[in-house]
Formats: structure tokens, sequence, C-alpha cells
């Protein structure tokens, strides 16, 4: 045909001439399986019939042929055809072409018929002959043409393919005839509320509230038949439409979407936001904006936040989250509530997918072969992980300390009445001139918490450093080094990082205040060497009074000397406790340690303040040595001392009366008053005594 290029022709080869004798067999065409065609062997009689065509195909040509014709040797012995796509790699034929004309299989049938070739050879053969040259003729005439334009058309369709989006939903949205130009934002008075709670039969509401509107709100219930409570977390209800599509977009974001890579939350949302908006517009689904947004808003919480526990995390009234094990309730810590089952639970494999999950997000590995790990979440909160019934026989567990991302303070302490606003000021006077601390008490007693917040009183140029097993501390210092631990990388400990390791290279950066985080080993030893060579220490451990405290120092594992002990200046003994029926945190005392009886070489305290139960009140019971010591240094006077202290008195219960609850706010008015005390004073219209 006339619109086949020579690029698409069977390929001619031109040979010299040669005697008749020879020539040799000829092969017509030369064929390759392309995209999967199937490869079928020609019957046995076929074949044979071919072979003697090109028997006479030869003998009958010599008379005839001025222009000996050579043609290459087969490569195969066999023939075959296909039955799929296929290919036409290589033609060779030569010299059956007058000069000039197309090589095309049109010219060359055209010159069979001029030299009237066909017509001698037909009439020579048996019709099983005959039979077989048409079908040569057919292959050569109609094969070749029509496998050509397949090919064409194959390409073509490659071709467009290729300039469409490689997305599966882009290929899916072909089938959709409407277009989404926009999609209406969700509005709450337009489109009715996401979540409903109509209660649950048998229960009775003490009281709702919202931790991450307009997603989620908390319900909490109470059963007077069982005489228990609920915390129930309401969320969007889906139908079945919303449960399917959420699923549909959940599997194509798996494959789309790397939130993981981006560091900034906002830009976590923004981008999957954008992602699941535009599948909604390639599958032209014309849903509502109520919908969407309910996809949203499980999409963010599975991709990006908690998943299932993700409402407990927004709820700042808790302090615990517990899993203890498959198709068991979540349990939380409340701080008006205190220990509360959850209407939230997960099945084994689901737990356990969730549980690797977080170690991964935490930058830690959890396996069959180490089972229990503890780790910081990327909010900052302490968590402590097992996997299957290695460990623990009810399955996976994980218990979250969450993390307050607003730090607590003096002032929340005192609002508590943790401390006393007079304990404070002791506190603040003493920390500031340079007296080490060591908060002690039971699991959850607010030992840390109290740590964070005395440690605004330190000098806002000092140069700080905070050891921890797991980031809890923070302050808003800028000469603060804040570090921590670090597991092995290998069964036989190398790469870890202890504590003891932490404190002595602590030790090398000339540190004005050193924090640990907890004493509880070898490391204790070096902190009470670090405090007798003039470094200002805070820590925590665990112990229930002063004596106790003393015995677990002075005793294996921690076997500090006594002599040591000496340079520990104050000693605050915290406790859970209950007021009222309800659990709530107090400081027991205060005490300090003084000196070693020469007699019996036994450690000598003094108690400074000592919480009343009955009246709920801290009183002052004895008189300081740190802060005659203080006085003394300083060059103050008596009155000159007790106006300092009083002072700091004044200046935290202004912020107590005016709640002034932001730690900015808190921290600058301590660190001002620091530097510049008599325009703090006047400026918060503060008058001395």
């Amino acid at each position: 045909p006339s619109d086949l290029n020579s690029a698409e022709l069977p390929k001619i080869e031109e040979t010299s001439q040669v005697e008749p004798d020879e020539v040799e067999k000829l092969t017509v065409i030369q064929q390759e399986e392309i995209d999967g065609g199937e490869l079928e062997e020609i019957p046995e009689q076929i074949e044979e019939e071919i072979e003697s065509l090109e028997e006479i195909l030869v003998e009958e040509s010599k008379p005839e042929t001025k222009d000996v014709v050579k043609i290459s040797e087969p490569k195969k012995k066999e023939r075959f055809r296909f039955s799929g796509p296929e290919k036409i790699e290589e033609i060779k034929i030569s010299e059956l072409v007058s000069p000039g004309q197309p090589d095309s299989a049109e010219a060359i049938m055209r010159r069979l018929n001029m030299d009237n070739t066909k017509t001698i050879l037909k009439d020579q053969m048996t019709p099983e002959k005959q039979a077989v040259f048409e079908l040569l003729e057919e292959k050569l005439m109609s094969d070749v043409e029509t496998r050509i334009k397949k090919l064409k058309e194959l390409q073509s369709r490659v071709l467009e393919e290729d300039d469409k989006p490689k997305s599966f939903s882009s290929k899916l949205s072909k089938f959709f005839t409407k277009e989404l130009e926009t999609i209406d934002s969700y509005d709450p008075a337009l489109h009715g509320p996401l979540v409903t709670f109509e209660g649950l039969e048998g229960f009775n509401e003490i009281e709702r509230y919202w931790v991450n509107e307009p997603y989620c709100f908390v319900v909490i219930l109470f059963d007077p038949e069982n005489n228990a409570q609920l915390y129930y977390a309401a969320e969007p209800a889906l139908s079945e439409f919303e449960d399917l599509f959420l699923k549909e977009i959940k599997d194509r974001l798996k494959d789309i979407l790397l939130v993981e890579t981006v560091q900034r939350e906002e830009d976590k949302k923004k981008i999957l936001t954008s992602k699941v908006i535009q599948l909604v517009k390639d599958y032209a689904l014309d849903i509502s904006p109520l919908t969407l947004e309910k996809v949203l808003y499980y999409s963010r919480r599975d991709f990006i936040y908690f998943g299932k526990i993700d409402p407990l995390m927004h709820d700042d009234r808790i302090e615990d989250v517990s899993s203890n094990g498959f198709d068991i309730p979540i349990y939380l810590y409340h701080k008006k509530y205190t220990n509360i089952p959850t209407n939230i639970y997960y099945k084994e494999n689901d737990l356990n997918s969730y549980v690797i999950r977080l170690a991964q997000r935490c930058g830690k590995h959890i396996s069959v072969a180490e089972p229990m790990i503890d780790a910081t979440m990327p909010d900052g909160s302490r968590i402590q992980m097992t996997l299957g019934t290695e460990v623990t026989s009810r399955g996976s567990t994980f218990t979250i300390r969450k993390f307050s991302e607003v730090p607590i303070t003096p002032i929340d302490l005192i609002n508590w009445n943790t401390f006393s606003a007079e304990e404070m000021a002791y506190l603040w006077t003493c920390i500031e001139n340079n007296k080490s601390l060591v908060f002690a008490g039971g699991t959850a007693s607010g030992k840390t918490s109290s740590l964070n917040a005395v440690s605004l009183f330190i000098p806002p140029q000092a140069k700080v450093i905070t050891l921890e097993d797991t980031r809890e501390l923070k302050l808003p210092h800028p000469n603060w080094i804040p570090a921590v631990t670090r597991a092995s990388f290998t069964p036989d400990g190398r790469g870890g990082i202890d504590m003891y390791e932490l404190l002595r290279a602590a030790l090398r950066q000339r540190p004005e205040f050193l924090l640990v985080g907890e004493v509880r080993g070898k490391e204790a030893l070096t902190l009470f060497q670090a405090m007798s060579t003039g470094h200002t220490t805070f820590s925590t451990m665990h112990a229930d009074s002063v004596a106790s405290a003393i015995h677990r120092l002075e005793n294996p594992p921690i076997s500090v000397p006594r002599t040591m002990i000496q340079a520990l200046d104050i000693i605050s003994i915290q406790s859970q406790t209950y007021i009222g029926g309800k659990r709530a945190r107090r400081n027991m005392k205060l005490v300090e340690i003084t000196d070693i009886d020469p007699t019996t070489r036994n450690i000598r305290t003094n108690d400074i303040f000592f919480w009343d139960a009955l009246t709920d009140k801290f009183l002052r019971v004895g008189e300081s040595k740190a802060l005659n010591d203080i006085m003394v240094r300083r060059g103050w006077s008596l009155s000159q001392l007790k106006k300092e202290l009083s002072n700091r008195q004044k200046i935290l219960e202004f912020m107590v009366n005016n709640k002034i609850s932001d730690f900015h706010a808190i921290s600058t008015i301590i660190h001002d008053y620091q530097s510049t005390p008599d325009k703090i004073l006047a400026k918060l219209k503060i008058t001395e005594q």
C-alpha cells in the first residue's frame, strides 16, 4: 500500500550474480513473537509441501532467470506461525523487485505476475501444492501488511497511555462522566454536626466536653447497676457508603502518600487534605461536605495522629493511657475520675500492628526477639510497650504517660495546693542561691512535674544540663543542653550510653545546674561527687520518707558514702493522697540535711515545712539552716532575708490571684525579678515591707 514507508517494509538484500547450482533454498519470512504471542508448530504434511514448493521454485526459475538470486540460509529448520500478536523482524529477498519499484509486498507479487511465473508454477502443481502456494501468497500480501498495521495501532495505544497520569485513580476517572470543579467546605451551621451521641442504655450521663471540636467529644457515663464509670469517646458515625469509601481512600493513600517524610504537622495535614480531595475529584463522586469532612478526619487521625486513641491524646485531663491486651478496653487515668475504662479496644492483630507502628514512630524497633521497649513519643510522652504474648500473656500492651505541651509551672503547683506560696518562695530563694534538691516519692506522686516547675527559678543565663532516660523536662533557658540515654545497638550492649556515661560527660562541660531525671544506680555516686565539688544538682528518686531516701542512697546499688550525703541541701517528700474522697498530690514535707551527728554518726535532718492532713494546710515548723547560710554568703541582714522571701511570695500570689498561667509569662516575670527586682515590683504594684 502507498501509505507504508520504507522504514515499515521488509528489508531487501541484494547479492552479486552466482552460478545456478549455487542457488540455495528460499526463506520467505522469518518471524518472532512479541507481546505474549504463542508459537504453534506447522503440521508435518504442510512442512513437506513447503519444502517441495521451494524445490520447484528453484528449478522452474533457472531457465528464465538471468540474474541469479542468492538467498541466505534459514536460521532454523523448524518453521512456526503465530497465534498471538506478532512482529515481522526481517525479510530477505534478492532482486525480485525491478529497480525503481517500491519495496513492498504488492510490488513483489506484481513482479511475479509480470514474469508469468506464478501461472507457470501453479499449472505444474498438484492441488495440494497449489494450496500451499496460495498460503504463502496470502502470508506475503496479507499477513505482513495486517501485522504491521496492528503494530502501529498497538504503538499508538501505548503512546496514549504514556501521556496519561500513572495513578490508579486517574485511570478510573475515565469511567465517570461528571467533572467536579469545586467541593464546598464543611459548615456546621449549614451541614449539621459531625458527631452526635444519644446516650447508652443503662448508663447515666455525668459530664460531656469537647476534646477535638468539632470532631470528637467525651461523655463520662455512670452505670448504677455495677457502680462503674465509663469514658465514652464520641466520634463521627459512618454510613455503609462512607465506610467503604474511607477504606478505598486509605488504600489509595498508602501507595501515593509519604506523610512521614514531612516533619511539620501542619504540612502533613495540608498534604493529606489535598490528596484526599484530589482522589475525590478523580473519582468524580458527588459527596456531601459532611461526608468529605468525616473522611478527612479519619484519614488524618489514622495517618498523622494516634489512630483509635487519638481522642485520649487530645484530652488534657488525662495523665496515663494503658492497653492491657487485645479485646480489653483501653484504660486511662483521669485527673477528675482517676482510673476509668473507655469504649476503645483492639483486636489481636490490630493491637500487634499498632504497637509496632508506635515503636517505629518513636524511632525504636520492637520484635519477638526484643519484645519490650521504653521510648519517647513524638509529642514528648513516655511510653512502655510489649509485643505479643512473649512477656505479657494477654497480648501486646502499651502504657503512655502523657506529656503536657505546656510545662507545669510553680503557679500550677500552688493552684493545685501541691505546695503553698510560702514553700515556693523558700524554694525560689534556695535554688537561686545554688542549693541542691531531691524530690522523693512514690510512683505518679508528681516528682518530675515538681522538678520541672522549680527549674524556672534557675537564673536565666546559667548553664543548665539535663540528663534523662526519656525526655520530660522542658526549660525556657537559652543556655540549656538536654541529654538522653541511648539503648545499645547489639545484644552484647555495644553502642549504649547510660546515665553514668552521660553524667561523666556533663561534668566536663562545666554546668552550673545539673538536673538528673532519676537516680537509681551507680550514677548517683557521681552525682553526689558533683554536689561535693560545688555543682548545684536537682534530681528525683523513689522513696516515701526521708529515712527511706537516705537508706536507699547508702545501700547498693547506689552506695553513696554517708559523708557525701551531707552535700545534699533539701529533700522534698511527695505523695498521692485523698482529700474529700478525691485523689490529690501533696508535698508532705520539706526537709534540710544539716550534718552528721558526731556521736551516733547518723545524718541529722531539719523539717522546715509540714503538710497538715486535717486542715490541708502547710505549716512552717522549723528554722532553715540553708536560708541562714544564704544570708551570710549574700551579706544580708535578717530583715533583708525576710524581705526577699516576702517579695517572692507576693509575686507568686500576684500571679495566682490574677490567673497568670502562661508558661512564658510566668518565666519572664520570675527572670525579670532576678535581674531587676525593683522594676518588676513597681510594675506589679507590689509594695515592700
